[in-house]
């Protein structure tokens, strides 16, 4: 391979980790702005508001949608609990490591952690206090902001999308694997609210921090197999 194809591939490596660091700078920017408004009790009457609309406006302990909605969203919701992540991540990580990719499935499994820890230490710093318009559809135990199913979520399934796309050579399912994930973030974010556990603000936090820890990840990923420290990319297929 040529100085000058060499050269363009380390430009368009540079380039995508530069943009991770946009993205990463931009989510960090947007969970302590958002942070800062809550704690100044700016976002209230929109939580409230946003909260209420999914009730029942004559029996608020009814959310809208009827009992199989909310058994659906009883459903959804388990996806980013630490039970579910847990295991999500130790199948991942075992097919990684069956794939003998043993260094990624490592840097997998310390990325969710650390997560995990990132997540439960916000709450524990910020200590907001769960929704009380509204009775709470599931069992809760822990300070409310950010939402830590949705930040879970967001920690869990995006790094693993992004990581699994990473040693995945073919873009079609690169692009299958990330848009699952999305989408599963955004639907554990949607069924907290509607199971008044959560206010919307703390949903929006846990994604914004979530994704900025993925998208930190996925950078240090692509550092780490640049350097060997972890398996390389396969040369992407269409």
């Amino acid at each position: 391979m040529g100085s000058g194809v060499l050269d363009g591939v380390r430009r368009f490596v540079e380039l995508r980790v530069l943009g991770a660091a946009l993205i990463v700078g931009a989510c960090l920017w947007a969970f302590f702005g958002l942070a800062d408004e809550v704690m100044e009790g700016e976002t209230h009457d929109l939580d409230a508001a946003l909260l209420l609309a999914l009730r029942n406006p004559n029996d608020l302990s009814d959310p809208i949608g009827g009992v199989a909605v909310e058994e659906m969203a009883r459903d959804i919701t388990a996806l980013g609990g630490v039970t579910i992540v847990a295991g999500v991540t130790i199948a991942v990580c075992g097919l990684l490591w069956l794939m003998r990719k043993r260094r990624t499935s490592l840097f997998v499994a310390l990325a969710v952690t650390g997560g995990a820890i990132l997540s439960t230490g916000f709450k524990q710093f910020f200590d907001r206090p769960r929704p009380d318009l509204v009775p709470h559809e599931v069992l809760v135990h822990s300070a409310s902001f950010p939402s830590g199913h949705s930040m879970l979520a967001a920690v869990t399934y995006l790094t693993l999308a992004t990581l699994v796309a990473s040693v995945e050579a073919r873009q079609a399912v690169k692009i299958y694997v990330i848009a699952v994930a999305v989408l599963v973030v955004i639907a554990v974010g949607f069924s907290r609210v509607y199971l008044g556990v959560h206010w919307p603000t703390d949903v929006a936090a846990g994604w914004t921090a979530g994704t900025a820890w993925a998208i930190g990840c996925w950078g240090v990923a692509r550092w780490l197999q640049r350097r060997g420290d972890i398996e390389p990319a396969p040369p992407t297929q269409p």
